[in-house]
């Protein structure tokens, strides 16, 4: 199936007690058994559901994955993967990266002894700079939040595979529509699924995608010893949404291209952090391993200070100011104070992520409305 229809179809089928064509909502906390231990294959819905059971598997075939495991949040899907690891083991992690994501990585987990590396990977081969006996695994996000790096998947597959380390690709910028890191080498995708799986900012939900079988059964075991599951009415709220991911999309990546373009050309702009840009650093491996550029993007103005850009975040209508991204609606954030307020400020600094910068979610609205609304916030 071409993406468009695996995104209408994979992973549900009409319900064999009624024939609906939407996924039910199986509502319910626990199973009735005809004896001990004989059950029609659920048990207590921590473990199991209908729901989730459809939703998991839609999310493995759109990223050409063999399992997919659903959290209740994009950062319950992380803490899954990292507990893979053990005290000791080191992760090498892309220095622009989400906040909550260095927050967990930096105040939880290396509490319990795992050391974390954070390091520029726009040129791959820096990873090997970082390598000892302890690496275990390479985190990365790209397109990164918020400064729109873009990270060779494929390069970093090298790598790992040539160390036996697990590669883990955040690919909630991008979307399974844009980009698929497993076919890349990855072998592990996670998605913050409240954003463009969803896409209609009405529900919190994480997934991990896997094709290797032992992972999956590692990963099944801590979704419920951990218990970090969603409901049922979330994953059907996902899966609804999955069903018109790739229109959206197409949308979003028009609006991007438009928005983007005219913050360029905007005498009171300064720069623009849009992975689709000819002179783009790494946009000739962003043409490579992604199917389209999206409506992430971030900028700053040419005054650069603080009170310039607070005048533009709440002067906006159409953009609304909120943390999030990847809804039908346009949004406009402030990572300094919002999505990353919990990283130092002169670590955040030092990757380029200023005080005055300013993050846009594209939406699916009429993009001249887009416009008019972001030229009378700049003026």
């Amino acid at each position: 199936m071409k993406l468009g229809t695996k995104l209408i179809h994979a992973g549900v089928a009409p319900d064999p007690s009624t024939g609906a064509i939407m996924t039910p909502i199986f509502q319910t906390s626990t199973y009735v058994q005809s004896a001990p231990g004989h059950h029609k294959g659920y048990e207590y819905a921590r473990t199991q559901n209908p729901t989730r059971d459809a939703l998991q598997n839609a999310l493995a075939a759109i990223e050409n994955g063999t399992h997919g495991i659903s959290f209740g949040s994009g950062l319950a899907a992380t803490d899954a993967v990292i507990k893979l690891l053990n005290p000791g083991d080191e992760v090498i992690v892309s220095s622009d990266l989400y906040g909550g994501t260095y927050r967990i990585f930096t105040k939880v987990f290396a509490r319990y002894g795992i050391k974390f590396h954070f390091i520029g990977m726009q040129d791959a081969q820096n990873i090997r700079n970082y390598l000892n006996a302890q690496t275990k695994m390479i985190w990365i996000e790209t397109p990164t939040n918020p400064l729109m790096n873009i990270i060779d998947i494929a390069a970093c597959a090298q790598i790992a595979q040539e160390h036996q380390l697990l590669l883990s690709v955040d690919n909630t910028f991008a979307s399974p529509y844009l980009q698929n890191p497993l076919d890349l080498g990855a072998h592990i995708v996670v998605h913050s699924a409240t954003k463009y799986l969803g896409g209609h900012s009405d529900v919190v939900h994480g997934a991990v995608i896997v094709k290797d079988e032992a992972l999956a059964q590692q990963l099944y075991f801590l979704q419920n010893s951990c218990g970090a599951v969603p409901g049922p009415q979330d994953c059907f709220l996902v899966l609804r949404g999955l069903k018109t991911l790739h229109v959206r999309m197409q949308r979003h990546c028009e609006n991007g291209a438009t928005v983007a373009r005219f913050l360029r050309e905007h005498p009171k702009v300064g720069k623009v952090f849009w992975c689709g840009f000819e002179d783009h650093p790494n946009h000739d491996i962003a043409k490579k391993q992604m199917r389209g550029f999206g409506g992430m993007m971030s900028f700053t103005l040419k005054n650069d200070s603080m009170d310039a850009a607070l005048k533009v975040l709440s002067s906006t209508h159409l953009f609304s100011l909120a943390e999030s991204l990847g809804g039908v609606e346009s949004l406009i954030g402030h990572p300094a104070t919002m999505t990353h307020a919990s990283i130092p400020r002169e670590e955040r600094m030092k990757n380029g992520l200023v005080d005055s910068l300013i993050r846009l979610s594209v939406g699916i609205e009429d993009a001249d409305d887009l416009l008019a609304d972001l030229d009378k916030a700049i003026a």
